[in-house]
């Protein structure tokens, strides 16, 4: 038997600087190993439950880490929508993927033992601190745990590579048209309705993860609305026909270009 290394003191020695500067808020609310695992979805058999691990808010706007930042913990989302970027030589974001309920991220800093992306909250966040040193002291006490944890990081590396893997070949239209039902497949895992939801992304910031521009984001939404495919109400989208979206490979020609093309061949 075993106690995690985030009592309250030892929290407060080992993360106040990082949490401070990021204006983050711990919370009273404490989850067990077990509640961790279900929230993410890994099977276990048994788990200890006197390990327990912290939840902090944050608020939209504000980075959990950033790049560069030592490595010391990996992060399980609770509730609320972030964002991972990493940022090119000219000093622009790039968008990397939209963790939400159930994720884990801060896998990219395992490896070089510094984080190579940063994380901002899209809404008001709660995220569960995973110290990274307490993971590998469950995992030589309990093989089981340590194997479902390992293969939750595997399933959040190959969501991200199925996604990107998807759309590289793709239209604008069809891009957009795979990352709603995306969303809706990922709403729908975690239990809410997976015909309507809360765009917490801009549309920049989705073009920036699809590879497109705002202006192409926010017109293919229009027109995604306007052949009754979603219905856009601000920041909520409904799904009218998840089918044609999940076969969609590029829109219908407008009637515009329709009589421009047949004037062309005439």
């Amino acid at each position: 038997m075993f106690t995690t290394s985030t009592t309250s003191d030892q929290f407060a020695v080992s993360r106040s600087a990082p949490l401070a500067s990021t204006g983050a808020r711990q919370t009273k609310l404490w989850s067990s190993l077990s509640e961790v695992c279900q929230l993410m979805q890994v099977p276990v058999s048994h788990a200890d439950d006197t390990v327990r691990f912290q939840h902090v808010q944050f608020r939209a706007g504000q980075r959990i880490y950033t790049i560069g930042q030592p490595f010391d913990m990996l992060y399980v989302v609770y509730s609320g929508f972030l964002k991972t970027v990493a940022i090119d030589e000219s000093g622009n974001e790039l968008v990397l993927g939209f963790p939400m309920k159930g994720d884990m991220f801060g896998i990219d800093g395992i490896h070089g033992k510094a984080y190579t992306s940063e994380v901002v909250a899209l809404s008001t966040c709660d995220v569960i601190l995973i110290p990274f040193k307490t993971l590998l002291t469950i995992g030589k006490a309990s093989p089981d745990v340590e194997q479902a944890m390992w293969g939750a990081m595997g399933r959040e590396l190959i969501r991200e590579q199925r996604m990107i893997s998807s759309i590289g070949s793709l239209g604008a239209e069809a891009r957009v048209a795979r990352f709603l039902m995306s969303l809706s497949d990922r709403f729908a895992e975690i239990g809410f309705s997976s015909k309507q939801f809360n765009l917490r992304m801009t549309r920049q910031e989705i073009g920036s993860y699809l590879g497109l521009t705002l202006e192409t984001v926010s017109r293919t939404l229009s027109a995604f609305n306007a052949l009754g495919l979603i219905s856009v109400e601000q920041k909520t989208v409904t799904i009218h026909e998840p089918d044609s979206l999940k076969t969609l490979r590029r829109l219908p020609p407008s009637k515009h270009a329709a009589r421009s093309a047949a004037k062309l061949a005439a």
